[in-house]
């Protein structure tokens, strides 16, 4: 069981907000006994502690505790890779925050090539920010249309722009969402398409707690968008595009087999967390870090320690979530099992520094990015790079 979760006022939050590495977690309506807390255990990169990291809750864990394994690295000597995305042939894309590069990797060697630099991004990152170009997604229909979807960071604001990746080179791009609050830190940042064809996005609060809260502003929210930025239809507020509100900074999305959704969320002090994502509720912040019991608000499912996550990438792969620490320096597992999360588990912890991404391959591995060159100290030799891992 977490420990009770703070009810925090906005003016207290706006106070502590001073401190950037810190991370906590908001809130759900599932019951108490729904929400597990994550102890990290594991003592060597590779091996799985055999308890389970939250308290027993009547759910059996997983029965596969064979540990993942980095296959070989994919690519090295890049600069705070953010934002990866598969186009069907199976080359990857990937969007690099602070230089602002958009490179294609081509399958099987994936030999890194630079196809456009996306210039209106402002990479604060480069000054230990969090702005910059980030999270990029791959239209459905790009055998069709040859979209590709970038979140970047202005000068103004943030923003959600598209543009045509054809004959090697990216085109123009042309903006479909902006006026995102921004901010040298807290700018969310992940694309991802549902199954339901429309495009999600996360934005942060730009650490200003209380935008999280306002309806009115698209600062700490999860939006839902048709391809060309229009509210999706079914959107529980009329003529917005906010699908869940009460976030303080989401960096990863994934959808299940179920078609649920499921973000990771950086947190303040005391809790990251894991939450299943449902339509307009309100996930809590600023009002309560981590669990708590206040009226209509939805508590995470799985909440960490601030120095075991800072949580930023996930990915849905055969049954699992995979959610990707910067702080903690470690890929956590995480069991799905109907609508619950449980049985986390912790690997790789320090061997490459912070992770930043994890997506699933089309062939059913994953690849990890490392955010190492980021403005915070002195990147570790050959960083940053991606990693290809057999879970």
């Amino acid at each position: 069981m977490g420990r009770p979760a703070r009810l925090v006022t906005t003016a207290l939050v706006g106070a502590l907000l001073a401190g950037l590495g810190a991370c906590s977690s908001d809130d759900s309506q599932s019951s108490p006994d729904d929400t597990v807390t994550a102890t990290p255990h594991s003592t060597t990169p590779t091996t799985p502690s055999p308890e389970s990291s939250g308290p027993s809750d009547g759910i059996s864990p997983s029965t596969d505790d064979t540990p993942p394994r980095v296959v070989r690295t994919i690519a090295t000597g890049l600069a705070a890779p953010w934002g990866v995305g598969f186009l069907p042939d199976g080359d990857a894309v990937v969007t690099e925050r602070d230089t602002r590069r958009v490179l294609l990797l081509r399958a099987p060697s994936y030999d890194v090539r630079q196809v456009g630099t996306i210039s209106a991004a402002v990479p604060l990152g480069d000054q230990g920010g969090e702005a910059g170009l980030l999270g990029v997604a791959v239209s459905p229909d790009f055998a069709q249309d040859h979209l590709l979807y970038f979140y970047l960071s202005t000068a103004a604001d943030n923003r959600i722009v598209k543009a045509r990746l054809e004959h090697g080179r990216l085109g123009p791009t042309t903006v479909i969402l902006d006026e995102i609050p921004n901010g040298f830190i807290h700018d969310g940042g992940r694309l991802v398409f549902g199954p339901d064809g429309y495009l999600y996005a996360s934005t942060g609060e730009t650490g200003q707690p209380d935008l999280a809260q306002d309806k009115d502003s698209l600062g700490g929210k999860i939006l839902r968008l048709t391809t060309d930025g229009e509210p999706a239809p079914g959107n529980p507020f009329p003529g917005s595009p906010i699908w869940s509100y009460g976030h303080r900074n989401v960096q990863g999305l994934a959808f299940d087999d179920a078609g649920r959704l499921w973000a990771s969320e950086f947190g303040q002090d005391t809790y990251d967390e894991l939450n299943l994502i449902e339509r307009g509720r309100n996930y809590g912040w600023p009002m309560v870090e981590g669990r708590g019991e206040g009226r209509g608000l939805t508590n995470p499912q799985i909440v960490w320690a601030t120095e075991d996550a800072s949580p930023s990438g996930l990915a849905w792969l055969d049954g699992h979530l995979w959610m990707a620490a910067l702080k903690g320096e470690r890929l956590w597992r995480v069991d799905v099992q109907g609508d619950r999360a449980v049985h986390p588990v912790d690997y790789f912890v320090g061997a490459y520094g912070r992770m930043r991404t994890v997506v699933a391959t089309p062939e059913g591995r994953l690849w990890v990015t490392t955010s190492n060159r980021d403005g915070r100290g002195e990147p570790r030799p050959g960083d940053d790079r991606i990693l290809l891992i057999d879970p």
